[in-house]
């Protein structure tokens, strides 16, 4: 999945990103706006987790949605 998928289908996949980060509340989602740096940047921060590992489980997350 690449970043234009993404951001042209945020709206359908908000909620299987809610499924898998919790944390992230709807006003997080809202702000986000389907960009991928701006996803990886909330759940670094929701989860205390380095960058390196936010880009990580987005990656698995990513091809999981094939």
């Amino acid at each position: 999945m690449n970043r234009d998928i993404i951001e042209g289908n945020w709206k359908q996949l908000k909620g299987t990103v809610k499924e898998q980060w919790g944390r992230l509340t709807d006003d997080d989602l809202d702000r986000i706006e389907g960009r991928r740096e701006r996803l990886a940047g909330k759940i670094q921060e929701r989860y205390g987790v380095t960058k390196d590992e936010a880009e990580a489980q987005l990656e698995r997350w990513e091809r999981s949605q094939h």
